[in-house]
């Protein structure tokens, strides 16, 4: 294996295409597309932390670069994987295929082509140790889903459910949730929600012992693609099953407050508070967050209304015990920049220092913007200092 990149190039040569020499290898995620998504929406910093399922992540590898080029270059779509006279003699190893597959990424079926080569390989061997492992299926899945190939990624799952499949090889929490999610991504959350019912069947030692941390994640992913109405309807239906905890109420306050919908979001509060679940400052970071950015400007009154809105919010924090973190002062800071009001930001900043919370860049730019906006330079020159 050592010599391995050396003689692939050396049989065949790779053509010359810019920034092959310098490729820089980038971390993989099951869920890239979702987290540029997210990226790119303010609101991504009051997401909940649950738990992600993940793949294995990619990781610089000279052979696996050498391969995944072979593969790309010297592909034949009219021979099932002719490549695989050209791998003869080759020692595949677990790691070498998944990382493999992981460059493979974007070239579902030179990936599935190369997977199939893997399997017929490990079964040419007298070894009993399988090199298509659970993260090998896995990865596949997630390839087959960008491009929408659902019912080969079911084939997949029914294939490592399958008794000629060894133990390590069967499917597992993240292999059904790559594929709800890339449902969920698609569109299609009535077939994202039957596969998660569906996802029983396969795993039932972890749908029962687990129900409510899997359906939360359920929950998480229809509402972080804007399907939050599925996400309250399958809530309802399952809401008595649930250990409901402020975990689940956050997921969706959150997902009503990212489409603009408040007083939702506090219909569901109040759910929460009725039930006796106390919410936590990620609770309230959110809805003190859906009630700001959505604010208009004008007219004024209206402006001013959602200020006393937020600051009743912030002032039930310290009421219920919850200490409000540099997230909760950054939001009413913002909004007191849109609306000029700088002795209310002067007066908070002081607050927050007073209480022991560190502002950071983006809390002194607020305030900073607010006071130039209002001609104080000396109390912006003041608060830089």
């Amino acid at each position: 294996m050592a010599s391995l990149s050396n003689s692939l190039r050396s049989r065949f040569p790779t053509p010359k295409t810019p920034h092959i020499t310098s490729l820089r290898l980038k971390l993989f995620s099951t869920f890239s597309d979702s987290e540029q998504m997210e990226a790119q929406d303010e609101e991504t910093q009051f997401s909940i932390t649950i738990p992600k399922p993940t793949l294995t992540p990619i990781e610089p590898s000279p052979d696996a670069d050498s391969l995944s080029q072979i593969l790309i270059h010297h592909h034949n779509p009219f021979h099932h994987m002719e490549s695989s006279l050209q791998l003869n003699g080759i020692s595949l190893t677990p790691t070498l295929i998944q990382q493999t597959l992981l460059r493979l990424k974007h070239h579902s079926k030179i990936a599935l082509a190369f997977f199939k080569y893997s399997r017929s390989y490990h079964h040419s061997c007298s070894s009993s140790f399988s090199l298509l492992d659970t993260s090998c299926y896995n990865i596949l899945i997630d390839i087959l889903c960008r491009v929408r190939q659902f019912d080969a990624a079911w084939q997949l799952i029914l294939q490592m459910d399958s008794q000629e499949i060894s133990e390590q090889s069967k499917p597992n929490f993240t292999t059904f949730f790559i594929l709800i999610r890339r449902l969920v991504s698609a569109g299609l959350t009535r077939t994202a929600v039957r596969t998660f019912h569906d996802m029983g069947i396969f795993l039932i030692d972890v749908f029962d012992s687990q129900f409510s941390y899997c359906f939360c994640y359920l929950l998480d992913t229809l509402c972080k693609y804007g399907y939050v109405k599925v996400a309250t309807e399958v809530f309802n239906k399952e809401k008595y099953r649930v250990e409901a905890d402020f975990k689940v109420y956050t997921v969706l306050i959150y997902g009503w407050c990212k489409i603009g919908k408040i007083e939702m979001a506090r219909r569901f509060w109040g759910e929460m508070l009725e039930r006796g679940i106390e919410p936590n400052v990620v609770t309230y970071n959110i809805l003190l967050n859906g009630i700001c950015r959505h604010a208009s400007l004008h007219p004024e009154g209206r402006f001013e209304k959602v200020i006393r809105e937020a600051e009743e919010m912030f002032d039930e924090m310290s009421e219920r015990g919850v200490q409000p973190d540099i997230t909760s002062y950054s939001i009413l800071l913002h909004v007191y920049s849109r609306a000029h009001k700088p002795q209310l930001s002067l007066d908070k900043l002081r607050m927050m220092r007073e209480n022991g919370v560190c502002p950071s860049v983006a809390t002194y730019t607020s305030v900073v913007k607010c006071l130039c906006s209002c001609g104080r330079i000396e109390d912006c020159r003041g608060v830089v200092k």
